[in-house]
């Protein structure tokens, strides 16, 4: 029966520890990174874990978390609630002074209790001098040189404060409701500008001019004798040019795939399409003349060369189909037609007068 008690006695003993221990607070610290150079910054993460509802205190450093090692900034406590409260101290640290420093532990308070975290350590290193940079100093060492030249040493004077790079995000969280409105405002605005500009007007975007196919003819034509192109000793290109003209004009004209056809299938198809002797006569002889310049290395004389422009000329102009005029152009024709008469009218009631 003794015997009984004391194997329950240690039982419950046993679980009251494991209670108490589960209840118990964990504390841990991190650095990243572990190594910086003089000046630059790594981050301190104290992290603890305990149970909900317990007031945990950070340490709040003024300047030194230890001698050499500079605080610069406590942010603000990250906290994840799960089955346990975790809790995500950071503080932003710095040093100046090239060492390996040994932070013995972080002291944080929770409750009646004071927890303690492990240690860590921290590499503050120089920056790597140049070849030159040493020997200048070993110079200096040996008292060869009394002034100091900081262009040999290589070394910058201090930079002024920078400021920091713009980050859009940063600005976000505070402009996101004004962009909400300001782009609903926007939208609003645009429906309403073009329903009323619909309205008004039918249609609010101006449609693309065509050109007729000789006027665009006529205008490469003209662009092709202003380059001066065999003038410049470019036969080849020249008639590679005019050709081209001829083909695309011909294309859109009679509906003659020419671009894609060998000169005598287009002389025949334009030859079926049209009654103009001339205009098919001038056409072989800027062709065929073309083929002898492009492949059999033919070179024009000077009047070939202009007699191949005239005959294009000539062959847009006999082949060109003319646009009827609109009902508008007609009013404004017979209107110019009646004011001509009325003015000889005035001008044979003058003459009688006088």
């Amino acid at each position: 029966m003794l015997k009984l008690k004391n194997i329950l006695l240690l039982t419950l003993l046993c679980c009251l520890s494991f209670s108490l221990y589960a209840q118990k607070s964990t504390v841990r610290a991190t650095i990243q990174p572990s190594d910086i150079l003089i000046g630059e910054q790594a981050i301190i993460n104290v992290e603890v874990i305990a149970p909900k509802g317990r007031d945990i205190i950070f340490p709040v450093y003024p300047d030194t978390l230890i001698r050499g090692i500079e605080v610069l900034q406590m942010l603000k406590p990250d906290t994840v609630m799960t089955e346990v409260m975790t809790i995500s101290q950071k503080y932003v640290v710095t040093s100046f002074d090239s060492t390996l420093y040994h932070v013995r532990y972080m002291q944080v308070i929770d409750g009646m209790d004071t927890l303690r975290t492990n240690d860590f350590g921290l590499k503050v290193s120089a920056p790597q001098l140049s070849e030159q940079s040493l020997a200048y100093l070993e110079q200096l060492k040996n008292h060869q040189t009394d002034s100091i030249d900081f262009e040999q040493l290589q070394i910058s004077d201090i930079k002024t404060i920078q400021d920091a790079p713009f980050v859009w995000q940063d600005y976000l969280e505070y402009l996101y409701i004004p962009l909400i409105i300001f782009l609903v405002l926007a939208l609003i605005g645009l429906a309403v500008y073009f329903y009323i500009r619909k309205k008004n007007k039918g249609y609010f975007f101006t449609p693309k001019v065509v050109l007729p196919p000789h006027v665009v003819a006529l205008q490469e034509l003209d662009k092709l004798k202003s380059s001066k192109l065999w003038q410049k000793g470019q036969e080849k290109e020249y008639y590679t040019e005019l050709t081209d003209i001829l083909r695309h004009y011909i294309d859109r004209r009679f509906n003659i795939d020419a671009p894609e056809m060998i000169s005598d299938d287009i002389i025949a198809a334009v030859h079926l399409a049209t009654d103009t002797k001339s205009a098919t006569d001038g056409l072989s002889q800027i062709l065929k003349l073309a083929d002898l310049v492009k492949f059999a290395k033919y070179s024009p004389f000077a009047d070939e060369n202009d007699l191949s422009l005239v005959n294009a000329y000539l062959f847009v102009n006999q082949t060109k189909l003319e646009e009827r005029p609109t009902l508008e152009e007609q009013k404004d024709g017979a209107a110019d037609g009646t004011a001509t008469s009325a003015e000889g009218t005035e001008n044979k009631d003058d003459k009688k007068q006088s």
